[in-house]
């Protein structure tokens, strides 16, 4: 496992070795005529281990917050997804990424005792510099204790998401992201700006049937604060997007992955889009977005109301091919979305493609930036 640095030694080898069954049965390397290292998606996000019982997304709820900005651990799987478009002195662009996933190693735990709370934890950090054409990562993996990583939430202290030295917070509309990973570190501020929008059915996103999660998202977040590379600091501003889902088992045995993007346009509007990969390659009918106008009015988007066209490819040393320019089109109007930096892989235990996209619109000229995601590619 690549990390910025080795994982602490203070819990058992035994034990942290229960936090790598994050990874289960695809520890032994990659499927039969593939040469991607890294995890399968599915197996991460599929049905889980036969005969261990969690929770399951299958009905709309009410949702609370800051409560449920916190971990839902009755779920098997469960991400705070950050990304931001920045901008520092002179225009340099810069994209920032920061996650947290939460997987449950066995439902329940003793509330006594704090080893045993059943989580395992695994972040990941990137840094975009369009400049100098560069993407930078780092991953941390480690059980679930107060000293280590965990989740709080509550009404009157807001929510934090931590990882031993990275740290997603909040108190009302006053959000702090704190992160260091060797030769890059970030150091944000951050502002909600918009109403959280609910994805799907008031919050439950189908992926296919009996295969669901929650979802929301915190689109438009006014960024600001400072951003570390090797010895420089720049300051920096500019907008993130806040993903959070949580569910037992997302995709179905037919899916291999899939490809999202979460857009902010000059004019004020907010898309996000996704896409369903299929292994028979047809259109999957739980394809899924939605549109956010200029006053914070989410309309959802259904697959005959959308669709992405992959354009261009990039061919990493591994063979894989990554879509890097893309056609959407929702209803009449079309858009061009493109990476500025093509090589955003993140090398890491599940690898995938994350960075920093350009929004063009149909004459060429730039409308907006945001986010794209790109998963079980082979």
């Amino acid at each position: 496992m690549r990390a910025d640095r080795p994982l602490r030694r203070r819990a058992p080898m035994r034990l942290l070795a229960l936090a790598l069954a994050l990874a289960a049965s695809a520890c032994g390397g990659p499927e039969p005529g593939s040469d991607a290292p890294g995890l399968r998606v599915g197996d991460v996000l599929g049905s889980g281990p036969e005969g261990v019982e969690f929770a399951h997304a299958n009905t709309p709820r009410a949702f609370e917050f800051p409560a449920d900005h916190g971990a839902h651990p009755e779920y098997r799987s469960e991400w705070w997804y950050l990304t931001l478009a920045l901008e520092g002195d002179g225009g340099r662009e810069f994209g920032v990424q920061f996650t947290v996933f939460r997987q449950a190693l066995f439902p329940g735990g003793a509330a006594d005792d704090p080893w045993r709370n059943g989580q395992a934890y695994l972040g990941h950090l990137a840094v975009t510099d369009v400049g100098a054409g560069r993407h930078r990562e780092a991953e941390r993996l480690s059980r679930g204790h107060p000293a280590l990583a965990g989740v709080r939430a509550g009404n009157e202290s807001g929510f934090a998401v931590w990882l031993e030295g990275w740290r997603l917070s909040g108190d009302g509309d006053n959000w702090t992201l704190e992160a260091a990973a060797g030769d890059f570190a970030v150091s944000l501020q951050l502002a909600p700006t918009r109403p959280i929008v609910l994805q799907g059915d008031a919050g439950l996103s189908a992926k296919g049937p009996g295969e669901a999660s929650y979802y929301y998202s915190v689109p438009r977040l006014q960024a600001s604060g400072s951003l570390r590379l090797d010895e420089t600091a720049h300051a920096v501003r500019g907008l993130g997007w806040l993903d959070r889902e949580w569910s037992t088992s997302v995709l179905g045995p037919h899916q291999v992955g899939w490809d999202w993007f979460a857009l902010m346009l000059d004019n004020g509007e907010d898309i996000m889009a996704f896409r369903l990969r299929r292994d028979d390659g047809a259109r999957d009918p739980y394809d899924h977005g939605v549109l956010v106008d200029a006053s914070g009015r989410a309309r959802h988007l259904g697959p005959g109301d959308f669709s992405l066209e992959p354009l261009e490819y990039w061919r990493d040393e591994r063979g894989t091919r990554w879509p890097v320019r893309w056609r959407l089109a929702v209803g009449e109007r079309r858009w061009l979305v493109a990476a500025p930096v093509l090589n955003q892989r993140m090398d890491t235990l599940l690898t995938y493609w994350e960075g920093l996209v350009h929004v063009l619109d149909e004459t060429g000229h730039r409308s907006g930036r945001g986010y794209m995601e790109l998963t079980g590619y082979r």
